[in-house]
């Protein structure tokens, strides 16, 4: 689906769906990667972001649950399958996975609030847009740990590339 073919002034409630459920297995996604990073890391000057991490998979569960409840009240049942886990056993590598994760994320609900708000799902596009706020706080500290610019415009083509 591509932002082009989704306009506010077109889109359907199928597509609201759709996404929704990409989006939950996007959230599934990030509850695994960060219990893994969460534990993995092992440096000392990473011990602050693990800690970060493992406050991140709880948050990321709520949105998965709050996503969840939404896909509900439209009759759906969400997928059971997370979008693909990157594990890497390289710190700064796990850390870059979780950015990028978080970038796609982002921009994936920004994408879903102009959608809900375009069908009168205002209520929705209020979960979203707290999920949202949620979620640039991740990217942020793990900008942070990065010593990176938090801001994905800034990143593309930076750090190493891992998984498929």
């Amino acid at each position: 689906m591509s932002p082009a073919a989704n306009t506010p002034s077109n889109v359907t409630q199928e597509q609201l769906i759709a996404g929704l459920q990409e989006d939950i297995a996007r959230e599934y996604k990030a509850i695994i990667q960060y219990i893994i990073f969460s534990q993995k890391l092992d440096s000392a000057k990473y011990m602050n972001i693990a800690d970060e991490l493992e406050e991140h998979a709880h948050e990321e569960l709520n949105h998965a649950i709050a996503i969840a409840n939404q896909l509900d009240y439209f009759g759906q049942y969400p997928v059971h399958e997370p979008k693909p886990v990157v594990v890497s056993e390289n710190n700064e590598e796990m850390l870059w996975a979780d950015l990028r994760a978080e970038d796609e994320t982002i921009r994936n609900y920004r994408e879903r609030i102009q959608q809900a708000e375009a069908l009168g799902e205002y209520a929705l596009a209020e979960v979203l847009q707290e999920i949202v706020r949620q979620e640039q706080d991740h990217q942020i500290d793990l900008a942070t740990a990065l010593a990176v610019v938090p801001h994905e415009s800034q990143r593309k083509g930076l750090g190493p590339k891992i998984g498929s």
